[in-house]
């Protein structure tokens, strides 16, 4: 698939997008607290825009792990207001961050295209609502879930099983009226993973790719990252380029970072590579 449908927008996939990260949250790893104000975020999602994102991802409840859930309330008091804001005043897809499917509901009433789901619209209801909604939505793969996640994850074969379940994950949409022209798939890096395991899933991305949706990654600024030398989160841009050069390499067609303007240039230069030889 080359085209993505997202609630009246189209979004082509023949060369890979950037995915900008919102976070709207106090506690997010990385850059949590920085875009809180209504107008620190839109003027961040502006800066996106304009270095090259052709998707920005708020996101009002941190998933890092050891993360404490929010109230459903609270996550609409923070991404509302900019959702609106941002529906008004860029032109971009607008992708919300959320497994709650109110939040979603209400998120894209308010101009979101795209429901971003580290639970992979497992919630009930949570399919319905991207179908009523005719938005698109990312599956990802999660093993456990955000306070638990990285408390000795195992896996038999990382790559099958997430191939497995990503594949499940597929057939519900479909059963439940959300078509694969719709759907993104992302592994989940770092959700329920050992860095073992994020390894051999980076190594191996092509099998998923093989399920035919496309398929998005996010390993910015992530704690795997680190290892390649031991970098704290705010060191680990090289590390991350790497990563999202592999990931265009194998097929990847969105990359979610925090770091646009570097990321649209490595992911650039590896989709003319790839491109020239195929």
């Amino acid at each position: 698939l080359v085209i993505l449908e997202l609630r009246g927008r189209r979004l082509d996939l023949r060369m890979p997008v950037i995915m900008g990260v919102l976070n709207v949250t106090p506690d997010s790893f990385s850059d949590g607290g920085r875009h809180q104000s209504i107008e620190a975020a839109v003027a961040r999602a502006r800066v996106m825009t304009d270095e090259g994102a052709a998707i920005v991802d708020v996101g009002g409840e941190s998933t890092r792990p050891g993360a404490a859930p929010v109230t459903e309330q609270e996550e609409l008091d923070r991404v509302l207001p900019v959702v609106q804001r941002l529906s008004r005043e860029l032109d971009c897809a607008i992708s919300i961050d959320t497994m709650k499917p109110a939040v979603m509901a209400a998120a894209c009433a308010a101009g979101a295209h795209l429901v971003n789901d580290v639970n992979a619209l497992r919630a009930p209801g949570a399919i319905a609502v991207v179908k009523a909604h005719g938005a698109a939505a990312c599956l990802m793969h999660m093993q456990g879930e955000p306070r638990t996640m990285q408390i000795e994850p195992r896996y038999d074969d990382v790559v099958a099983e997430v191939g497995q379940f990503l594949a499940e994950r597929i057939a519900a949409c479909a059963q439940g009226g959300v078509a694969r022209e719709r759907l993104l798939i992302d592994p989940g890096f770092g959700f329920g993973k050992s860095q073992r395991h994020n390894l051999r899933l980076l190594a191996r991305l092509g099998v998923l790719v093989d399920l035919g949706v496309p398929l998005l990654v996010g390993v910015s600024r992530k704690a795997m990252l680190g290892k390649y030398p031991n970098r704290p989160v705010d060191q680990r841009l090289h590390a991350g380029l790497a990563a999202a050069a592999l990931a265009v390499w194998q097929g990847a067609s969105v990359i979610r970072t925090h770091d646009v303007r570097a990321t649209v240039e490595a992911v650039e230069f590896a989709a003319a590579v790839r491109q020239a030889g195929s």
